[in-house]
Parts: C-alpha cells; sequence; structure tokens
C-alpha cells in the first residue's frame, strides 16, 4: 500500500508546485489581510455614525461607497486568480491519481495471472 502512495507522489508535478506556493501563500494573506480590513473599516463607520456625529454629506458617502466597490472588485478579481490557480493544482492531482488507478488496475490482473499461473504450477508439481 505504501509503494502506491510513493508512486502516486513521484507523479505529482512537485516542482509546479513548490514554485507556485509562495504567490499563493502570499495572495491568500494579502486577501485575507484586506478582507479583514475592509471588515474593520465598516465596523468603525458604522460605529462613527452610531455615536451621534453628524453624517457626512451624501456625496462623500457616495464617493465612499464607490471607492469601497471598486476595492470589493478587486479582490474578487484577486479571488478569481488564486481559485483558478488552486484548480490547476487540483487538476494536475486528479490526472496523477487517475493514472494511478490505471496503474493499479493493471497490476492487480497481473498479480491474479500470476496467482493463477502459479496455483497451475503447483498442482501440476504435485501431480502423481
Amino acid at each position: 500500500m505504501a509503494v502506491g502512495w510513493v508512486a502516486a507522489l513521484k507523479l505529482v508535478p512537485w516542482g509546479d508546485v513548490l514554485e507556485a506556493t509562495p504567490q499563493i501563500l502570499q495572495a491568500a494573506k494579502k486577501l485575507l489581510g484586506t478582507t479583514r480590513q475592509g471588515t474593520a473599516d465598516a465596523a468603525a463607520g458604522k460605529l462613527a455614525d452610531a455615536d451621534g456625529a453628524a453624517a457626512p454629506p451624501v456625496a462623500l458617502q457616495l464617493q465612499q461607497l464607490r471607492e469601497r466597490v471598486a476595492r470589493l472588485e478587486l479582490e474578487q478579481q484577486e479571488s478569481a486568480l488564486l481559485i483558478q490557480s488552486l484548480a490547476e493544482q487540483h487538476a494536475q492531482v486528479v490526472q496523477a491519481v487517475e493514472a494511478l488507478r490505471l496503474r493499479n488496475r493493471r497490476l492487480t490482473a497481473a498479480v491474479a495471472i500470476l496467482g493463477a499461473l502459479c496455483v497451475g504450477l503447483l498442482v501440476w508439481a504435485l501431480r502423481p
């Protein structure tokens, strides 16, 4: 069983995976940071309005909303790129697993044939 896993690990293009890992990690951290910052900014904005302070003019609110929408669109694009990269790596792993499945099927057939040949040889050798 362990030999199958070793073969599976050999089929995965680890060079590509390791090469892409820092970029994916950096993108994920950046995405998480911007998401947390956006949530903190939104909470701060709500708190400032809840304190009874005068609400900013509508034009300023509109500009802030436009900026926030622009940031959200940028984050969405970055998320899409990250998901695409992860999907490509997932596809490579799926291909490796499929190749292993086919190898396993062939190996099982070969073992069954060898087992039948051994039993036949044993029966032939033990005949009087």
